[in-house]
């Protein structure tokens, strides 16, 4: 009889152990659950991307507010740029008059366009940009850096509001933000000279930069949406490592 007693004690003792063991881990996991629906979400490069863009219906452009210039300043103008975006190798290319009249077209926080005015002394440069912010930022920066040439033009989303013709119109890393591509740079040519050029780099499909990769536009495109605006491609130098570099002139009427 002792023994019968004290093994329905043993069987008693496991099987309170084993809700004891269950219930620890029923609590356990309800507190992981519990952390983890507090905790927020890691933000992958997409839906980064998703949180601070937004495509506008059927205008083909991938939208994204750049207010906060100075924050920009930071990204764009970081001397680590300078490797993969080649801006000495691309003035070069471009051989830019030093009485040359340019517009640099999403012009950002000067990039290019304070580099185009130092070359072009005896010119003008009308750095385009349709945020408002980036347009006072401009404004500051060709003060601060003694260029009177530098000409900061706030535009419209479809109309670059350009002053009078230009020599070179340069569209860099910005031809993704363009809405109705066709219809705007139809509507640039009259803002060109007769033997003016557009160039346009943009991010290939591979870079590690630019837009999430479904709203890259391959360079066959652009030449294709270019060439129903009415410009021609004759050249396409190759030395940019994550971008593409494709130059126009007005298609002969």
């Amino acid at each position: 009889m002792m023994t019968k007693r004290c093994g329905g004690k043993g069987a008693a003792r496991g099987f309170a152990r084993r809700i004891f063991l269950l219930a620890l881990c029923i609590v356990g996991a309800s507190r992981a659950a519990a952390q983890e629906a507090a905790a927020p979400a890691a933000e992958t490069p997409s839906s980064h991307h998703m949180h601070h863009h937004q495509m506008d219906g059927g205008d083909g452009a991938f939208h994204r507010s750049f207010d906060g210039a100075e924050n920009w300043a930071k990204e764009f103008d970081a001397a680590e740029r300078d490797a993969w975006q080649k801006p000495q190798e691309v003035l070069e290319a471009l051989k830019i008059g030093e009485s040359a009249i340019v517009a640099d077209i999403g012009a950002g926080t000067g990039y290019f366009a304070t580099r185009i005015a130092r070359l072009a002394p005896e010119g003008r440069v009308y750095a385009v940009d349709v945020e408002p912010d980036m347009a006072r930022y401009l404004g500051e920066r060709a003060k601060r850096e003694g260029l009177p040439n530098l000409v900061p033009v706030l535009a419209q989303s479809d109309n670059p509001s350009l002053p009078q013709p230009v020599d070179l119109a340069l569209v860099v890393d910005t031809f993704h933000h363009i809405g109705h591509r066709v219809a705007y740079f139809t509507r640039l040519k009259s803002s060109l000279k007769d033997d003016a050029r557009l160039v346009i780099i943009d991010f290939k499909a591979d870079s590690p930069n630019g837009p999430p990769p479904e709203h890259r536009i391959a360079p066959e495109k652009a030449v294709q949406e270019l060439a129903e605006a009415g410009f021609t491609l004759v050249e396409q130098p190759s030395f940019l490592p994550r971008q593409y570099l494709l130059v126009f002139r007005k298609s002969a009427p």
